[in-house]
């Protein structure tokens, strides 16, 4: 099995949208942030602090992202029914994943 920095944010990422763990994981990240016990010491200067900052900038941008995709549900910017029909309306603004190909 390779490790990669990769792998690891993606498995973080989705374990973090599980709702059925979310609140476990936020508890256990600001836990391991304000423990003495690191991958990186603490203690030793600025590389101490790399997975902190590390784990933190991802905490928060996944839960800031996590909170946005909420506000939309909310607001309406989602597939919705329209009543009386089969048929399902989308906001005017839709979004289309596109791989990136480099052509030599």
């Amino acid at each position: 099995m390779k490790f990669s920095i990769q792998s690891l944010y993606t498995w973080y990422r989705d374990v973090l949208r599980n709702p059925k763990y979310r609140w476990w994981v936020i508890l256990g990240t600001l836990v391991y942030l304000i423990s003495p016990i690191d991958i990186l010491p603490d203690f030793i200067p600025v590389v101490g602090q790399i997975d902190d900052v590390f784990l933190l900038t991802l905490l928060v941008g996944e839960v800031s992202g996590l909170v946005i995709e909420g506000w939309k549900t909310r607001k309406g910017d989602v597939v919705t029914e329209v009543p009386n029909t089969t048929e399902t309306s989308t906001s005017t603004a839709s979004t289309i994943d596109v791989d990136s190909v480099s052509v030599k």
